[in-house]
């Protein structure tokens, strides 16, 4: 009987202590917004903390990326809108454990911000969730929430190396979110580094912008990135 007791407080404080943890992770945790050192001069910074799922220099109708036998993604399927000139495409997935506020990649104007829903309901990021935690490409494999899921489009005008420049920052919703948040109002300014919103539990971001001459990425697929801090393109 002692021993039977014994047993029972031990998987009680176990239970506690679990129970515990996730609520910290959940309430607490889950909301840091650490400081940031935001890099001088001219150059793109990321979006969101997270893994490089993929890096891709197209068309307007090429695939981005193949998520699995006979389904691909185009750049219209991510942001819902036609685009004509060459693109660069930037994934990034955000684990659980990463910070979800988002940063502002250049300084700017907020021209737009729409809203999409899920096309049938948030799929669950799980598959990109083990492919990045173990090194598993390609990352995006049977990732249908790229196309699927819930998303928020802000696009920002700024410059960049003297030239005008238009971007998207694309939040996609996981399969458990409750709710994408986009901070600033259409028409309002924004610094480079700048929070703009985030994301709840695990989700992606992708960067979306002109292909221009003499323009360098400086990351690759699998590379680790923090919001505002880590430079993608100069």
């Amino acid at each position: 009987m002692e021993r039977i007791t014994t047993i029972m407080i031990a998987i009680g404080v176990i239970v506690v202590l679990f129970v515990a943890i996730f609520l910290f992770w959940r309430y607490v945790w889950f909301f840091r917004n650490p400081h940031r050192s935001i890099p001088p001069g001219d150059n793109i910074v990321s979006p969101a903390d997270g893994a490089i799922v993929y890096v891709r220099r197209l068309v307007s109708d090429d695939d981005v990326i193949v998520l699995k036998q006979g389904l691909s993604a185009k750049i219209s399927d991510i942001i819902n809108e036609d685009v004509s000139m060459p693109k660069v495409v930037i994934g990034t997935f955000m684990s659980p454990l990463d910070v979800h506020y988002n940063r502002s990649p250049i300084k700017g104007r907020v021209d737009f911000i729409r809203h999409y829903p899920a096309k049938t309901k948030n799929l669950n990021m799980s598959s990109m969730q083990f492919r990045t935690l173990f090194k598993v490409r390609p990352y995006y494999w049977n990732s249908k929430h790229i196309v699927e899921n819930e998303r928020a489009v802000t696009r920002i005008v700024g410059l960049f190396k003297g030239r005008p420049i238009s971007i998207y920052v694309v939040q996609i919703a996981g399969g458990h979110v409750s709710g994408i948040d986009t901070y600033l109002p259409e028409g309002s300014e924004v610094s480079k580094g700048e929070v703009f919103g985030m994301i709840r539990i695990g989700s992606q971001v992708d960067l979306i912008l002109p292909d221009l001459p003499n323009m360098k990425i400086r990351v690759s697929e699998g590379d680790s990135v923090k919001a505002g801090e880590s430079v993608l393109v100069e």
